[in-house]
């Protein structure tokens, strides 16, 4: 049962007579336990609605809409199941002190990973989870395995589950498919153990879809917990010349590459990026998995476009991991508008460690590098350092103090080649 938080003016709801704090029951005949089976049952075409309302009469209300069309209906999003693991390398376990409490939720949900593609050890899902998940083939979800060897995986998870690779096999035969992850820890799950999870999981193949394999994040707040580093250079160079030894494998087995490394680990390396089309689907995107082959295609793209553009010196930032990648681009765009574009590379000082992706960037960190600086006629950010939806950095700092502290318009910008044409294309017209 979920209780109507709010009806869509216009929608089928409102049509129907529903109303805030009316209760939705089921959907052809199926209870409605969660806003995961609402979005389910609602898309189909012939919808029959058990529903009581705020005065306790009871409604059973017919439809016909088109297949997939929303009713127009908000219900509370569910919280998230939370984690029983205690993993060498969790990321909430490694954050400081003081920042707004959604950040420490350590959340284990496979509706999460079907609704969001967020990744999930599924080592504490229940026989009823695995029985929903099949029947309403919740597919894709989206798995960290990080090892096959369950000794191995339960020492990085710090406690004991099901057999990974059993679950895995129930599942895919079902019909669900499944993007897998390793995060690569030095010493641990590395070398052979990494040779036999790859092998393992490409079994399962097309039901395991994709492997993405990670080099483990570590801020500069890992107190009171396990030991672990990055990879140095040869131990990334193994195990890209590991993983594109298993990619001529498969590819030659099965017509995919199957597992690909993230782009981290080639600038860890210092190799080169394979090209876009090494990467097929970029299923692994969100991971950053394909992210900088994906920008020189993009950028090759808007360079093709860029035109002379009357526009004022301006400043962008991007995170270190990428700062070459991004400096490379953003200084032939300039000579291709002739425009002055100050790019600053925004070391993160918040997480410190090894933290150094644009997304996990904070206003502390902005202000700590640019606050002496000529900022020029505007501020440039990605949109990926907001949180979703708001005008808020990732420490609750708001674009309206940003731009009070540095003096300075600040613009938010998509986070691609094209973005920051845009950005000074809308910045030329607004001139007189």
């Amino acid at each position: 049962m979920l209780e109507i938080l709010a009806v869509a003016s216009g929608s089928i709801a409102a049509e129907l007579e529903l109303e805030a704090g009316d209760c939705l029951l089921a959907i052809n005949g199926k209870p409605v336990r969660d806003l995961l089976d609402y979005l389910l049952y609602e898309a189909d075409e012939e919808l029959l609605l058990e529903v009581r309302r705020r005065s306790g009469e009871l409604w059973d209300l017919e439809l016909d809409k088109d297949a997939g069309e929303s009713l127009g209906l908000e219900f509370e999003h569910p919280q998230p199941t939370q984690c029983g693991n205690n993993c060498l390398f969790c990321f909430v376990h490694q954050l400081p002190r003081g920042m707004r409490p959604s950040l420490y939720v350590k959340d284990e949900d496979f509706r999460f990973s079907y609704l969001y593609g967020s990744f999930v050890t599924l080592s504490n899902v229940s026989e009823a989870d695995i029985r929903r998940i099949v029947e309403q083939q919740l597919s894709p979800l989206y798995v960290s395995v990080h090892a096959t060897d369950d000794r191995v995986r339960e020492s990085l998870l710090g406690r004991s589950g099901p057999s990974i690779l059993e679950l895995l096999r129930r599942l895919t035969a079902a019909g669900i498919v499944v993007h897998a992850q390793i995060v690569l820890c030095p010493g641990i799950n590395d070398g052979t153990v990494l040779e036999r999870s790859i092998a393992d999981l490409q079994t399962l193949y097309p039901g395991v879809r994709s492997l993405a394999v990670v080099p483990v994040g570590l801020t500069g707040f890992r107190r009171r917990l396990p030991v672990l580093r990055p990879p140095e250079r040869a131990e990334a160079e193994a195990v890209i010349a590991q993983i594109h030894a298993s990619q001529e494998r498969f590819l030659a087995a099965s017509g995919s590459r199957f597992v690909f490394a993230a782009d981290e680990l080639y600038l860890q390396a210092e190799r080169e990026l394979p090209p876009l089309a090494a990467y097929e689907e970029l299923a692994q995107l969100e991971n950053g998995v394909g992210l900088l082959a994906r920008f020189r295609a993009a950028a090759a793209e808007v360079l093709q476009e860029a035109r002379a553009l009357a526009c004022p010196p301006l400043t962008a930032v991007t995170g270190t991991s990428a700062a070459a990648e991004v400096a490379r681009f953003v200084a032939a765009l300039g000579a291709a508008t002739g425009v002055e574009i100050r790019l600053v590379a925004v070391a993160n000082r918040f997480f410190g460690g090894h933290v150094s992706v644009t997304g996990l960037l904070t206003g502390a960190d902005l202000l700590a590098a640019l606050r002496e600086m000529d900022l020029g006629a505007a501020l440039l950010l990605p949109a990926v350092m907001l949180r979703e939806g708001e005008e808020l950095l990732l420490d609750d700092l708001s674009l309206a103090d940003l731009e009070r502290e540095l003096k300075v318009p600040v613009h938010i910008i998509e986070d691609s080649p094209w973005g920051l044409l845009d950005a000074l294309e809308d910045l030329a017209d607004q001139l007189p």
